[in-house]
């Protein structure tokens, strides 16, 4: 960047696997913090000799004493602060947001460094509709708070969007199951990793697979929205409009197949026409 960096709270995203997706712009903000603060200084003490910078490193996170974050934020008007979590963007599910709150409360400069996240990341895999979703983080330990949680999930229309770890996938899945009915979903862990893995299908096939397996590493479950379905085939689609076209005429049979399946109205009226003078 040629322009000067102004002093103030920048929010960098790191890589959530493949050190290879630091942005150009987060090494060079990295490299001229005056403070960096992390969630673990051994995690970003990796990634800091990874890309050959050296800086200051503080531990920071909302839970810290009203006095030390005053001190951050005295610091914003003359220096350069970073705020990084261990993977991904920062404050998603991280510390942080107090921080970003009080720095623009004081009329302090706050900037991001967009990137990676695994929340997006995974939604992007997931082959599920992205249009409208909704990211919890962690669900509750506890199988009856879970159920509670999940409950109140039920009648969102959006896609469902978790943090979980592999010790408690099965029973996760179980629950979802048993409080947001059968639905498309996906299981995906260590995204962009060596091993990233995508797995398919519905809750009751996830839950049964996952009942007694544990898999290693960072995982994201992804849930279909209510009365989501698997994507419908073109065969499917063309046996609706002959079905369809025994009750309305081609231009009214095209319009509502497209409205049900989301298909294009214009090649479903050319389709019945064609059909026509053909005689099917």
């Amino acid at each position: 960047m040629s322009a000067p960096i102004e002093h103030g709270l920048y929010i960098v995203a790191t890589p959530i696997g493949n050190l290879g997706d630091l942005s150009r712009r987060a090494i060079e903000i990295l490299g001229i913090a005056d403070i960096i603060l992390v969630e673990d200084s051994r995690v970003t003490g990796k990634l800091l000799n990874h890309i050959g910078k050296k800086g200051k490193m503080v531990v920071y996170n909302d839970h810290k004493g009203e006095q030390e974050r005053q001190e951050i934020l005295a610091s914003l008007r003359c220096k350069i602060v970073a705020l990084v979590s261990d993977a991904g963007t920062p404050l998603i599910s991280d510390p942080g947001y107090k921080l970003v709150r009080d720095a623009r409360a004081q009329g302090a400069y706050v900037t991001t460094v967009p990137g990676p996240s695994a929340v997006i990341a995974a939604m992007t895999l997931s082959g599920l509709p992205s249009d409208r979703f909704l990211f919890e983080g962690f669900l509750p330990s506890k199988s009856k708070a879970r159920g509670e949680a999940l409950a109140e999930l039920k009648p969102i229309k959006a896609t469902l969007i978790f943090y979980e770890n592999g010790s408690r996938l099965g029973a996760m899945l179980a629950d979802a199951l048993d409080q947001l009915g059968d639905r498309p979903a996906a299981v995906i862990r260590e995204i962009t990793k060596k091993f990233e893995e995508t797995v398919t299908g519905s809750l009751k096939e996830l839950a049964d697979r996952y009942a007694d397996e544990k898999p290693k590493g960072e995982i994201v479950v992804v849930v279909g929205p209510p009365g989501a379905a698997e994507p419908t085939s073109e065969t499917d689609i063309e046996e609706a409009l002959r079905e369809a076209l025994q009750r309305l005429p081609a231009a009214k049979a095209a319009g509502e197949v497209s409205r049900i399946y989301g298909a294009d109205r214009k090649a479903l009226y050319e389709l019945a026409n064609r059909w026509k003078t053909e005689g099917h």
